[in-house]
C-alpha cells in the first residue's frame, strides 16, 4: 500500500495517470463493500480506461460506510450538511490527507513558514469534524507564527493580524467561507497585500450568489484586486486552486471529468456544461 501511495504522490503525466486510477479502481473494488456491491449491481465491465470507471455517487457518503472493510477509520470527517444529512468521510490514513494537502498548499500557494495564515470558518469550526478546519488548522501550526489563527466576527482584530504580518514582510493568507467575507466587508478593510482565499459557502446564512457576483463584491469592499478560491469536499483528499481568474489547478494526481447532467455514465464533449467527477 506505502508503494501505490508513492507512486500516486509521484504521478507526472497523464499515462502514469491512468494507470494508476485503474489500479485505484482495481483496489477500491476489492476492498471497499459498498463500491464493490456498486459496481456488481451495475453489472459493470473491468474498465480499459479512465472515461470507464464507474463514479460512485455522492450520496453515499450520507448513508453507507466507505471505507476499506479490513481497516477501521482514525479519523472521521462529516461535511457541512447545508443540503440535508451530512457526509461522512472515514479516513483510515490521517497522515495520507495531510501529506496531499501539504504538497498541494505549497505548490500552489507557498510554504507555510513563509505566512501569516488567518482563518474566518465560523460555520465550520461550530459544526465540527471539518477537513476543511482540519487543513487549516495544521497549515496555521505549520506557519509557526503567533499572528495566524482562527479570527472570527472581529473585524478590527484582522485588520491588525494583517497590517502586523505585512510590516514583519510575511505573506498574508486569509481563507474565508464566503459569507464571512461579505460580514467582513461591511467594515472595509483595505486587504489589498493579503492572499484572499474564499472556500465557498453560503452555509444557509446568506443568499446565494454566482462566483463573479460574489468575487465582484469581495475585491470591491476588501479593496483587493484578485480573489482567490480553494475548491474541496469532505469525500475528497485533495484540493484545487484557483489564484486569479476563476479557472482552477489542479495537482497532478487529481482529475475532473464532466459527466452529462441526466446520464451519470455519459460525459460531455469539452466547452459544454454538466456534472462533475
Amino acid at each position: 500500500m506505502k508503494d501505490l501511495e508513492d507512486r500516486i504522490f509521484n504521478c507526472s503525466n497523464s499515462h502514469d495517470f491512468e494507470l494508476l486510477a485503474l489500479e485505484v479502481y482495481a483496489y477500491q473494488r476489492e476492498n471497499c463493500l459498498v463500491y464493490r456491491d456498486y459496481v456488481n449491481h451495475l453489472n459493470w465491465p473491468d474498465p480499459k480506461r479512465i472515461d470507464q470507471i464507474p463514479f460512485l455517487p455522492i450520496s453515499f457518503f450520507k448513508s453507507h460506510s466507505v471505507i476499506d472493510q479490513r481497516h477501521s477509520p482514525e479519523l472521521i470527517f462529516k461535511s457541512s450538511g447545508t443540503g440535508g444529512d451530512r457526509s461522512n468521510h472515514q479516513i483510515v490514513k490521517p497522515t495520507l490527507y495531510e501529506r496531499a494537502f501539504n504538497i498541494i498548499y505549497r505548490n500552489f500557494i507557498g510554504n507555510p513558514e513563509d505566512q501569516v495564515i488567518l482563518a474566518l470558518l465560523p460555520s465550520y469550526l461550530e459544526q465540527g469534524e471539518s477537513s476543511l478546519v482540519y487543513m487549516v488548522d495544521h497549515l496555521i501550526n505549520s506557519s509557526k507564527n503567533d499572528l495566524s489563527g482562527f479570527l472570527l466576527n472581529d473585524p478590527d482584530k484582522i485588520s491588525e493580524h494583517y497590517s502586523r504580518g505585512i510590516e514583519d514582510g510575511k505573506q498574508v493568507v486569509i481563507f474565508g467561507v464566503s459569507y464571512a467575507l461579505l460580514d467582513l466587508v461591511e467594515s472595509n478593510p483595505n486587504l489589498q497585500q493579503a492572499l484572499i482565499i474564499e472556500t465557498g459557502g453560503m452555509k444557509g446564512r446568506r443568499k446565494e450568489l454566482t462566483k463573479i457576483e460574489l468575487h465582484t463584491t469581495l475585491k470591491k469592499g476588501l479593496n483587493h484586486p484578485q480573489i482567490a478560491s480553494e475548491y474541496g469536499m469532505t469525500e475528497l483528499l485533495s484540493q484545487a486552486y484557483s489564484k486569479t481568474d476563476g479557472s482552477f489547478d489542479t495537482c497532478p494526481w487529481m482529475e475532473v471529468l464532466i459527466r452529462e447532467a441526466n446520464d451519470p455514465f455519459s460525459y460531455v464533449e469539452d466547452g459544454k456544461t454538466g456534472g462533475i467527477n
